[in-house]
């Protein structure tokens, strides 16, 4: 890059350390010209480091936007796993966040009982042949009315918008 005025530049242009800078010094009212190369002025630049920790510290997901993770893994996200390989599981409060996989040959049925608080999530997934029924004292409110997962390998999710409410929604079946 030699020889170019900054205004000439673009954001595809990064100048290079032998490139000359050319600086203009105005302390005593008259100008004066001096050159810097880039390597010198980005030596006796001071560097900048932030501790962002107390910044994490109560930051919730949905306030990181389009934060850019540069492909690490995010920790703390993870959901835990409930095997069950019965023929009728009841959601517990323990299962909050959690997938339930559910496998048995013969239909399963999950009950969702009330006593679960708004906010409540927890993900399904039929493992096995048997296909899984929603029931239960709580209301499950499904776009389709459906109220099974629509097979094996299936995944359907419930969200409590409400106390004792919830939503039903995934691969679901009627």
């Amino acid at each position: 890059m030699a020889n170019k005025k900054i205004t000439e530049l673009t954001e595809e242009t990064s100048p290079q350390g032998a490139d000359l800078l050319a600086l203009v010094d105005d302390v005593s009212g008259t100008p004066t010209t001096k050159k810097v190369t880039v390597t010198n002025l980005m030596t006796q630049a001071p560097v900048q480091t932030a501790d962002i920790s107390g910044f994490i510290t109560g930051l919730t997901a949905g306030e990181l936007g389009d934060f850019d993770f540069d492909d690490n893994a995010i920790l703390g996200f993870s959901a835990s796993k409930n095997d069950q390989t019965g023929t009728t599981y009841t959601v517990a409060a323990s299962d909050n966040g959690k997938v339930v996989v559910l496998n048995n040959a013969s239909a399963i049925t999950v009950d969702i009982d009330t006593g679960l608080p708004a906010g409540f999530n927890c993900s399904f997934v039929q493992k096995g042949a048997g296909q899984v029924s929603f029931a239960g004292t709580a209301t499950v409110n499904n776009r389709q009315s459906h109220t099974k997962i629509n097979g094996q390998y299936g995944v359907a999710s419930i969200v409590a918008y409400d106390t004792d409410t919830y939503i039903l929604a995934g691969d679901t079946a009627s």
